[in-house]
This record gives structure tokens, sequence and C-alpha cells, in this order.
């Protein structure tokens, strides 16, 4: 009759249960003594500051804490308790009694608490399984989640010093020397260098990567060593000895749980763990938690490397041992086209390469007998690539970076990435016996010397990541939630010391609600959702969920179908756009192989796969071989007012100022081609209708004669064509 959730015995003519008896009575008094004219004569502007009194009521926050609603859930839980009480036609009744005694002063605000947490369980059921949830997500002590780790007495040696200081060939040499053994490094490529290494010196050794198995038994029987990327070493198989590298990317706030399993969880005798001394103290409070000790063993520098007094300034005074480094794909276009200009020939190196590309690029550029002299890289060659260079040039000491919130910042580079970068040069094994490091440009030479001076900040935190059979575990208490939301109450609930974070988890909820529509079970979609895809790619990210789909209907996603996906046979690139998607292919054929070794039935031709991969590889190096051609392709097809090698468009006009951006290279500095100004932005002047096309032929020239005195020269044109603007302006 008055719509009462809690009972509906009235309605099936039963007899009543004592509490809704109470309900009935009060009710019925109230009717009698009001009569029906006054029953819910409130507003809803009445009702909506009762309920903003509740919501301020840090009394009610404090105990909804204690019940699982933390202040952003209970905010959520409010939003929806506010709607649900304003919107719905008929309320319970007992909500709406309690609503009409605050009104009248018969009852107070605090006694809208039980209601709104019955709401608030309806869309947050985790409520009522709040304590065995919150005992699954407890990260406290993650050394106790290896138990066959902690039942052996482990020997830990850190091999800690800077960049060429033989830390990682020392920890090596013992590797070699054991019966047994697992070298865990963060690349491909290192994993594929200490695989050779090994073999090479008779020790038969397997290699494992996320998308990569390869025995040195032709039957498949498994060597006594292994070399893999971090991802992958098993924490349950014993060795005499493991080598971790890198420990420092412990703190990495997407990868560090990988190191922080292998320290704590690797089944070895010996531990080697390579690294930066900002690491030692760390490792060692570390080991405290596990009961063991840790040995320190300091390395210097092989070979010296010192800071210059003097900027570049101009491509023109690049010298053959050169590597210029810069942060971004476009500036890696934009130097390498103008050093070519110059007559030049230089190597090219950059993330997204696949590896084949990279350590062909390497080669030629470390070849004496061939023309190739200069590198011009991204901090890519900071590890994973032993490069014979005699001076690092930094281009730019602002780089892209990943907050700890999932934000994209631009950054100054931290000394830790500086010393990576810059202890490339004069590495102890290469021609070149001494190091040296400065800028292209004159304002970053002191920024640099300060960075370089500066104590690494010591390492105070470790990565931690929820496993798949805690997510499990988690599902069987929400069986309806979405693998993201699991995430997100996972996260939310989690408990970590003061030593552990949580690593950012933004890439995995992207891919979970990509595929949430595909019928997956949860396991199948938790392995889909830790591949390791590039997401900035469009190509990339479709083929994925293509292989979701396609695997969802239990069809075997075969060779032939592969093929169509991408189009195969693929042609040598026309331009940049063609590259830049020769290497989405290569990545998607990646992510095939990297599922044909979780779900070997349903993706069966990886062996096909991978030899059409190594096939692009090779289309890819001759693309990457031409690409002063391709660049220059890319700007004659470039649509006016589009900057060719970016997806932004140019802004409308506006005075030229001779004052350079922050990060932005002086005309001077980045090495404008004698004989021409840029041309997109002579273009530009042109389109404009500042410049005639005669007038921007003549001035080409001028800058030719009077190269030496061009930054006089800039200035000049500068204030001219500000000048007329202005006047342009005014008309």
């Amino acid at each position: 009759m008055f719509g009462c959730n809690i009972c509906v015995a009235s309605r099936a003519n039963s007899p009543l249960s004592r509490p809704c008896k109470v309900l009935w009575l009060r009710v019925t008094v109230y009717w009698g003594s009001h009569g029906p004219e006054t029953w819910g004569l409130y507003s809803n502007g009445e009702l909506l500051k009762i309920l903003n009194k509740f919501y301020k009521r840090n009394e009610m926050q404090k105990i909804a804490a204690d019940q699982g609603l933390d202040a952003r859930l209970f905010h959520q839980a409010f939003i929806s308790f506010r709607k649900y009480v304003l919107e719905i036609s008929t309320l319970s009744a007992d909500l709406h009694i309690i609503l009409n005694d605050i009104c009248c002063g018969a009852g107070h605000i605090d006694d809208l608490y039980p209601y709104f947490m019955r709401h608030a369980k309806q869309i947050f059921p985790m409520l009522d399984c709040m304590e065995d949830l919150r005992k699954i997500s407890d990260l406290r002590v993650p050394a106790n989640w290896y138990p066959e780790a902690r039942a052996i007495q482990r020997k830990v040696i850190f091999h800690a010093g800077p960049t060429n200081s033989g830390k990682t060939h020392h920890a090596i040499q013992r590797y070699l020397a054991a019966k047994s053994g697992v070298y865990c490094g963060p690349l491909k490529l290192l994993a594929h260098e200490i695989f050779e290494k090994s073999n090479t010196a008779g020790v038969p050794c397997d290699l494992v990567t996320g998308e990569e198995r390869t025995f040195v038994d032709a039957e498949g029987g498994q060597a006594e060593h292994v070399a893999c990327t971090i991802e992958m070493c098993s924490v349950t198989t014993p060795y005499e000895v493991a080598v971790i590298d890198e420990i420092q990317m412990i703190r990495d706030i997407s990868r560090g749980w990988a190191w922080t399993r292998a320290l704590l969880g690797l089944c070895a005798e010996e531990i080697h763990v390579c690294g930066e001394p900002a690491v030692i103290n760390f490792v060692t409070e570390l080991m405290y938690t596990t009961g063991e000790e840790v040995e320190v063993r300091n390395y210097k520098r092989l070979s010296p490397c010192s800071i210059l007094d003097r900027a570049v300034e101009s491509l023109d005074n690049l010298r053959p041992g050169d590597c210029v480094v810069c942060f971004s794909k476009n500036d890696i276009y934009s130097i390498s086209r103008q050093i070519e200009s110059r007559g030049l020939e230089c190597a090219v190196i950059y993330g997204s390469l696949p590896p084949g590309t990279k350590l062909s690029q390497a080669k030629k550029f470390n070849d004496p007998e061939d023309p190739c002299k200069i590198l011009v890289a991204t901090d890519a060659i900071g590890m994973g690539l032993n490069l014979s260079i005699k001076r690092i040039i930094f281009n730019s000491l602002v780089k892209p970076n990943i907050n700890v919130k999932g934000e994209k910042e631009l950054n100054t580079i931290s000394t830790s990435q500086a010393l990576q970068i810059a202890g490339r040069a004069g590495r102890f094994s290469s021609i070149f016996k001494e190091g040296e490091v400065t800028t292209m440009h004159r304002d970053d030479l002191p920024i640099l010397k300060e960075i370089l001076s500066r104590t690494v900040h010591a390492i105070e935190i470790a990565g931690l990541q929820p496993t798949a059979e805690q997510i499990e575990m988690f599902a069987y208490h929400l069986p309806d939630a979405t693998l993201s939301n699991l995430i997100d109450i996972f996260v939310s609930l989690s408990q970590v010391d003061g030593m552990y974070f949580v690593c950012n988890i933004d890439d995995f909820k992207f891919l979970a609600d990509m595929i949430q529509h595909i019928p997956l079970n949860l396991r199948s979609r938790y392995v889909f959702c830790t591949a390791p895809i590039n997401k900035k790619q469009p190509f990339v990210c479709t083929s994925f969920l293509k292989f979701a789909r396609q695997f969802s209907r239990d069809e075997p996603l075969t060779f032939d179908w592969v093929c169509r996906l991408v189009s195969w046979p693929l042609v040598p690139p026309k331009n940049i756009k063609d590259l830049v998607h020769l290497e989405a292919v290569h990545d998607v054929l990646d992510l095939y192989l990297w599922l044909s070794y979780r779900f070997m039935d349903m993706f069966p031709d990886a062996n096909h796969v991978r030899e059409i991969q190594q096939e692009l590889d090779s289309i890819i190096q001759l693309g990457v071989r031409n690409i002063t051609r391709l660049i220059r392709a890319t700007e004659t097809s470039a649509t006016p007012g589009i900057d060719p090698l970016s997806s932004q468009r140019r802004p409308g006009p506006s005075p030229v100022s001779p004052r350079r951006v922050r990060g932005a290279p002086k005309a001077q500095d980045s090495g404008v081609e004698a004989g021409q100004l840029d041309k997109s932005l002579g273009s530009r002047l042109v389109q404009e209708g500042l410049l005639t096309p005669d007038l921007l032929r003549q001035l080409q020239k001028e800058w030719s004669k009077e190269h030496r005195q061009e930054e006089v020269g800039v200035k000049l044109v500068v204030e001219t064509l500000n000048n007329k603007m202005k006047g342009r302006k005014k008309k």
C-alpha cells in the first residue's frame, strides 16, 4: 500500500512480521493524527537541504569509511542516493517517514545513515563482503608470496656502479661459471645479447621473452641457463645463480612490480643485482624483511667522460662518433634530414623500431668501414645497445613523462636519466677511449651541467601489482563487476606499507574497457589485458579488438587470417606515414606471438607469423635507411597549413619573435641549412602574402652568403616581418 520495500506481507494477506507491524502502526498513527492531506508535504528544495546537511556531516563520512566507503566512494554513493530520493516516484515507506520526521523537527539528520548505507550497498556490492576483500588485497608482506624462495637462504650480491663500470660484466661471469642460472633484463635486446654471449662461450642457454622461445636443444629440452626479459622469469625453478639487471627500475611506475617479484621471489642460491648506487640502501632494507644480508661490490667507470664547455650550436659542427639525442620522433626526423642535406650519412634509433632494425642501425654506425659516422637517437640508446660513441649531444633536456596518476607531463630529464644517456659516450669496449657530453643549444649547457652535478635521489619504494589469482578471488565475491571495476576496487582497498606502491594500471584498464563487451572468461580476459601493446597506435588497438573477438568465437587465428588483417604482403614505405604504419603492423605481429605462448591452440601459426615478421623487419630497415627520402616525400605531399611530421594544425598568423620558446631550437642552433630558410616558415609567409616567391629566393641566397652572421640576419628578418604583420593588423 505504501510501497514498503521491507515486507510485502500485506499484499499477500499474510500476517505481518513484528518490524512491519511497528512500521504499520507508526504510519497509521501518523495518518490518523495528521490526515491524508498532510502526508508527504515536503518539497524537493527541503529534501535537498536535508541531504546536503547529511553529506557535510564529518561524523557520517567517518562511520562510512569504517564500512569501506572511502571519500571517493562516499561521494559517488551520495550522488546516487540523492538522485534516488529526488527523482523516484514512490519512496519506501520507512524512508518516507524518516524524511517527514526530519522535516518536522521530530528526527535527526543522522537517522538517514542506515538508508544511505542500504542504497550504497546496492551500487557497491563489495560493502557486504568488505572484510574478505580487504584480506585479499592486503599487499603489506609481499615476501610471503614466494614460499620456495623463503625456504632457502639466498646470498644477495649488489654490483653497484655507473654506466660503463663493468658491474654487469662481473655478474655475468659468475652466471656463466655456475651449473645453472637465469639472467633477467629489462629489454629483449639485452636478453638476446646474454643469450648469444652465453652460447658463444660454450654455455648452452635458452632465450625466453614475451614473444619468443628459443631452445638450444633441438628436441625442445630446457638448458640449465636461460636469458629472459624480467617479466618472464620463473619464481619456482631452482637456479644456482640469478642476475637481475638495472635494479633501479624497481621504482618504475608501470613495470616496477617485475623487479620486486624477481628480487623477492627468484629461487636461486646467489642473487646478483646490478644497478645504480642509489638503490643499495633500499635493497638492503628490503632484504631485511626476508632475513637475507646484502654484500655490496662497488665499481668505478672504466673510461673517462667529461662535460664540454661549449655547445655544438650548429649541425655543421658535427663530427664522426657524434650521437644527437632527441626525445621525440619528430625531432629525430627533422635532425636526420638536416644532417643528410649536408652530405653526411646518419643512423637512426628510436623506441618503436623493431629490435632487428635497431641492431642493424647500430651495426651501421659502429662499422668503421661504413660512411655512416653520426647517430640520431632517442633515449632508447640508454640501455641494450653497444655503440661506439665519442660525443653525446643533447638536442633538448625536456622529455615527455607519465606521472604516478597516469598523466602526461613535460619535464626536464632527471639526473639518473642524464647519467644513463651520457654514460654511453666513450664506452670501454669502443674505439673511443674517452667520452664527451654537451648540448646542441648554448642555453641548455649550464642546465645540463647542473643536472649532472646533482646527487641521484635515493630510491625508497618498489612497485607491486595484483595477480590473476587475487583478481579471480575478487570476482568470486563480486560476480557482476567488470574487470576494470575489479581492478579499481582492488587498488582502492589495497594496503601497502611504506616500502611499496601499486603500479599504474591505466593501460590494463584501457584494454579491459575496450574488450568488456566481448564474452570472455575472466582468466582469458585478464591475460589479454596484460598484453604489452602501444595504445597510441589505432591500428594496434583495432587489431587487438579483432583478436579478442575472434578468440571469443572459439575460432583459431590462422596465418591466412592474420595476413588478411595486416594486408600482407606489404611494400616498402613511400613516406613517414607508411613507415609508422609498418611499425604498427610489426607490433600487431608481436602481439600475435605474445598471445601464441598463452593460448597455443587458438594462435597456432606462430612460426609462419615470425617468418613474415622477419621479412617486415627487413622492409622497415630499408625504410629507415632511406628516412630522409621519406621525410621529403611527406613534406611534399603535406596539406598546406599542416605540419607534415605532426597531426596538429598550425596556428594562424602571429607576430614572429626572435626569442625562442624554452626547448625549441634557435635557427642557428638547430642547424638550419645554409642557403635556405625553414621550408614550412617560408611557405607560410608566402601564403600570408608577406613574402613573394622571388623575395624568398633572394633571402635564401643572402642567407647563404652571410652564414657566419646568421643570428643578426635572423633578428633583422624577424623584426621586418613583425613590423609588416603589425601594419597588416592595423589595416
